[in-house]
């Protein structure tokens, strides 16, 4: 029998894992890359995977770190990106980092090399053709503007974004809340009847002019030459650009201290407030409301730790403003990856809502394994949450609290996994484990779980291809 082949558009990170588990699985496919007929704004090469910014992938290490464990479970899935980082290796210390050229034209030598992929040199301006019955859109955060501009008539206006304004998120159980509290202002219930659903920060007034101090004089990270054109919008301004706006702009703003009484100091009101609002459906993250910024990243931790029940927050992502184009993936796709309205269209990578390299590949691996079992008449469902592949899933088709807020992308972090209680919370001589010593017992054994779990799916997806 002769296979269709599945189409694949875009080859960076996620459309070149994708085309290599689709054609390691038997299924023919056709990557199309308007590179090298046309240009990006980013991109100096026509190379497959051609790394833009860092040539880091981040931490290698699986036992206690998310990321390296979305790593290894790509490794045993045996990933293309992975497997010739790997091999392209330079010295980082505990991170994965490659020689950026080397890398690049290793993954391309590879694709090209395979009997079962076609590479195409060509831009696709618009949807993909009705005839194509499978395809990938694995474009990344610089879509070309006339697919992009198709997609969104076809989705809706406000359902494809351009301009990512990030707030830090906060790990919940690394704010101290002996000195913050919960409380919605004015006692106000949200959609889910919650009169406390914010976690408010007080500050003095000294308290409040030392950290405006830092933040005015904190280093900013300059926009790239591409991005210099992309406006702000002012329902989300860079934080330091409204403390520029007068020293009292931000206490009524994003720090406004109305409304909210401190149970830990009743009879003092605050000079100005920071609120944190949940980000996940876990519970397990806080996004710091209003705060989306330009700040260097070593900035950012220092001068956010100013914050009175912030001092030892540990942060699942710190701020940033880009252009990015990504979905709203949690109204827009199903767990498979695919778009509800249009089913033929899967979409892989950063266009989906996740950040960064690895994540961007192990997203075109899973859309790749999706699709190829779905040509060869099987169903494969996507990992367990409990594993970092499938927290990434849940993240962006369903891990967001559905009460309005705004999907936002999200690097691969313990706080996308589920809970997990059944941790040692003892050491050496039965001494109870506290602070960094009980985070890192949790995360080894979240670690544990995940590359169990994804074992387990990977030998039922080996038993699901041989039915």
């Amino acid at each position: 029998m002769t296979l269709k082949p599945i189409h694949i558009i875009g080859g960076g990170m996620a459309g070149s894992e994708a085309a290599w588990q689709i054609a390691q699985a038997g299924v023919p496919v056709i990557l199309h890359e308007m590179r090298g007929t046309r240009g990006t704004e980013a991109h100096q090469t026509d190379r497959l995977a051609e790394l833009v910014c860092s040539n880091s992938f981040r931490s290698d290490d699986h036992t206690t770190n998310a990321v390296g464990v979305l790593h290894e479970e790509m490794r045993r899935a045996n990933g293309l990106i992975i497997t010739t980082a790997k091999d392209h290796q330079v010295p980082a210390g505990s991170a994965l980092a490659v020689d950026r050229e080397g890398f690049a034209e290793a993954v391309t030598a590879k694709l090209e090399a395979h009997p079962l992929v076609t590479i195409v040199r060509e831009e696709i301006a618009g949807l993909p053709p009705e005839d194509w019955d499978s395809v990938i859109v694995a474009t990344g955060p610089l879509t070309s503007i006339n697919l992009a501009e198709a997609v969104r008539a076809h989705t809706g206006e406000t359902d494809l974004a351009f301009f990512d304004a990030i707030a830090p998120i906060v790990y919940f159980d690394t704010i101290d809340m002996s000195k913050a509290w919960r409380q919605s202002r004015y006692d106000k219930a949200g959609p889910g009847g919650d009169t406390a659903a914010y976690i408010n920060c007080p500050m003095t007034e000294e308290e409040y002019s030392r950290f405006l101090d830092a933040l005015l004089a904190a280093p900013k990270t300059e926009f790239k030459d591409w991005e210099k054109n992309t406006p702000y919008f002012e329902g989300c301004l860079p934080i330091e650009v409204m403390a520029e706006r007068g020293r009292e702009t931000l206490r009524w703003g994003p720090m406004k201290p109305v409304g909210l009484t401190n149970p830990h100091n009743p009879t003092v009101k605050a000079h100005a407030i920071v609120q944190l609002r949940q980000d996940n459906a876990l519970g397990t993250l806080w996004n710091m409301v209003g705060f989306q910024t330009k700040l260097k990243y070593g900035a950012q931790t220092e001068i956010f730790r100013m914050i009175p029940g912030l001092e030892k927050a540990e942060f699942a992502r710190l701020g940033g403003i880009h252009r990015n184009t990504f979905l709203n993936s949690p109204k827009l796709l199903d767990r498979q990856l695919r778009m509800k309205t249009m089913p033929r269209l899967r979409f892989a990578g950063q266009v989906t809502g996740v950040e960064g390299y690895v994540e961007s590949a192990a997203m075109g691996l899973l859309a790749g394994r999706l699709a190829a079992a779905e040509r060869l008449g099987k169903t494969l469902e996507p990992p367990p949450p409990t594993t970092a592949m499938g927290a990434l899933v849940n993240h962006i088709t369903g891990g967001h609290l559905a009460d309005g807020q705004t999907f936002q992308p999200m690097n691969v972090n313990f706080g996308l996994f589920p809970d997990i209680e059944d941790f040692a919370r003892t050491g050496e001589g039965g001494k109870r484990l506290r602070g960094k010593d009980k985070g890192r017992a949790k995360k080894m054994t979240q670690a544990i779980r995940a590359l169990k779990d994804f074992d387990l799916w990977l030998a039922g997806e080996v038993a699901v291809a041989a039915e």
